[in-house]
């Protein structure tokens, strides 16, 4: 799979043949999207190539900051997943304040008709792009007989009742919903990330932790947990990956030590290694309560030990990821 971050109008990304374009935010890559990725494969053939359009950052924390929500998957996280689908080619477009200025007829034209060839374009019905939003999908259909694509409109998916998408599985998680979440997304919730150098605060208390940093707003979970963990490598190392296991871990702004910065900490049960620099890999299981500040340290450490007695009892019940 290519990976391009050329700008609109660059140069043609697909030189020679036609493309199947499909664009959007994905973040998490939920049932919904794997649907405009499955029709996109369909619609691809021979010289086609499958190119998946996407966003970073994403255009809410371009212009609210600090009311955009918080992701569901890292930009590497996606790169898995779209791998995995068997997309040819993913345009990594950088979402700046010149990106957001093009018009609905601009953005066809630089970037679907000119830097992609774009054959046919696949999104699903609330589609919304070019300048504040201007271009719906009755646009896209009109701008696509002009410079010479077709438009296939993919209908939202619902498990049971609950129409899918990224908004619902953000919510499902802030409930502590994890199967919820899983059954949209097709996958168990999972954040990954490379250790780093923390305060060593756990290990003087007794419980040892490895301290992984959101770079972004903080995650889509809050709180403490139960989860399995493990550590990972690229996917060419694949075979190095060790085996999952059982762990409890906090994910927020440590208020009782006055953290600043939101980090996922995990605590692994009967194991330590210097983690320092490796790849995390975490899945969420159960939340076990909300993010509290306490008085002292001693009271830190006397729920530290209850959360972990209560973690080890549901993990006990449960089946740890294949």
């Amino acid at each position: 799979m290519q990976v391009n971050r050329n700008r609109p109008g660059d140069s043609r990304v697909t030189p020679g043949g036609r493309s199947v374009v499909t664009i959007g935010n994905f973040d998490g890559i939920h049932l919904g999207h794997q649907a405009l990725i499955r029709r996109s494969r369909e619609l691809a053939s021979g010289s086609d190539s499958l190119v998946v359009v996407t966003f970073e950052p994403l255009p809410q924390a371009l212009f609210q900051p600090h009311a955009a929500p918080p992701r569901l998957s890292t930009v590497y996280q996606k790169l898995q997943q779209f791998q995995a689908a068997g997309v040819d080619r993913v345009w990594l477009m950088r979402f700046d304040l010149d990106l957001s200025r093009l018009s609905a007829q601009e953005f066809a034209r630089q970037v679907l008709a000119d830097g992609l060839a774009a054959k046919q374009v696949v999104v699903g019905p609330d589609f919304r792009f070019g300048y504040r939003r201007e271009g719906d999908v009755a646009r896209l259909r009109s701008l696509g007989e002009e410079l010479g694509f077709g438009v296939d409109i993919v209908s939202a998916v619902f498990v049971g009742e609950q129409r899918v998408s990224s908004s619902a599985i953000r919510r499902a998680l802030a409930a502590g919903s994890f199967a919820d979440a899983a059954a949209m997304l097709g996958r168990p919730f999972r954040m990954e990330g490379h250790v780093v150098l923390g305060r060593r605060l756990g290990r003087k208390l007794g419980y040892p932790t490895a301290n992984l940093r959101i770079r972004a707003r903080p995650g889509a979970v809050q709180g403490i947990f139960a989860v399995f963990a493990r550590i990972v490598n690229r996917p060419e190392n694949r075979k190095e990956t060790r085996p999952w296991m059982p762990a409890v871990c906090s994910m927020g702004l440590r208020p009782t030590i006055g953290g600043d910065e939101p980090l996922l900490e995990v605590h692994f049960f009967d194991f330590e290694a210097d983690l320092y620099g490796q790849r995390l890999e975490v899945e969420f299981v159960a939340k076990l309560r909300d993010e509290s500040r306490f008085d002292s340290l001693e009271q830190l450490v006397a729920q530290m030990r209850r959360d972990e007695a209560a973690a080890r009892a549901i993990l006990a019940r449960s089946k740890p990821p294949v």
